[in-house]
C-alpha cells in the first residue's frame, strides 16, 4: 500500500492522526512561513500547506503527502502566536465575549499518480466573557500558551471553558486537523481506508 505521511512535526496532529488507527509517517517540511503573505487567512493556509506537502513529496516516488497549515482571524486580523504573557493577556481580553475564526489547510499530493486535492476548514468561534482573573489564571498554568495558533488551549487547561460554542468542524479547533474531512479526501487521492469486518 501506498505510504502515507504528514508533512509536519507537530505532536498535536501527530497525536490526533493516530486515532484513526492507520500507518503513517511523519516528516518535517522546513518551510519558511515568515515569507508567506499574511492578507487573507485562507490563501495564507491554502499557499502554506501546499508549500508543505510539495517539500515533503519531492523526497518520494509513491506516497500521498498531507501538508496543514492552521491560523487564527479576529477583528481583520490574522492571529499569530503571542511573543509574551502581556501580548496574550490583551489577546484573550479582545477575544473575551467576541467570535474569532480557526482556519485549517489540507494540501494531498499522491506522487506516483500525480494526484493533488485541496480544503480550506473553517470553524467558527464564539467565546464567552471572560474576566481578568481567569485569563490571569490560565496563563499561569500552561506554560505552553506561545505554541497556539490562537493563542490559547481549548483542549486543556481552564482555557478548555472558554468557548461558548463553535460552528463548524470541532476537531479541526481542538486538534488543529479536521480528522472528518481528511477521512473523506483521502479516498479522492487514491488512498482507501479499511476497516476489519466483523
Amino acid at each position: 500500500m501506498t505510504k502515507l505521511i504528514l508533512a509536519t512535526t507537530s505532536p498535536y496532529r501527530k497525536e490526533a492522526f493516530g486515532y484513526l488507527g492507520i500507518d503513517f509517517e511523519v516528516e518535517g517540511s522546513n518551510v519558511d512561513e515568515s515569507k508567506a503573505e499574511r492578507n487573507n487567512p485562507e490563501e495564507l493556509v491554502k499557499n502554506l500547506s501546499r508549500l508543505k506537502a510539495e517539500a515533503v513529496a519531492k523526497n518520494h516516488s509513491d506516497a500521498i503527502v498531507i501538508g496543514m497549515d492552521s491560523v487564527g482571524y479576529f477583528n481583520n486580523q490574522i492571529l499569530e502566536k503571542p511573543k509574551s504573557k502581556e501580548e496574550k493577556f490583551q489577546r484573550l481580553q479582545s477575544l473575551s465575549g467576541n467570535n474569532h475564526q480557526f482556519y485549517t489547510g489540507i494540501y494531498m499530493i499522491n506522487t506516483s499518480l500525480n494526484k493533488i486535492i485541496s480544503r480550506v476548514v473553517k470553524t467558527e468561534v464564539f467565546m464567552r466573557k471572560l474576566s481578568d482573573k481567569e485569563i490571569e489564571k490560565y496563563l499561569d498554568e500552561d506554560p505552553h500558551f506561545n505554541t497556539y495558533a490562537l493563542g490559547y488551549d481549548p483542549l486543556k487547561h481552564s482555557s478548555s471553558a472558554f468557548i461558548q460554542r463553535i460552528e463548524g468542524s470541532y476537531n479541526n479547533l481542538l486538534r488543529g486537523i479536521p480528522l472528518e474531512i481528511i477521512v473523506e479526501m483521502l479516498p479522492d487521492v487514491g488512498y482507501e481506508l479499511s476497516y476489519p469486518e466483523g
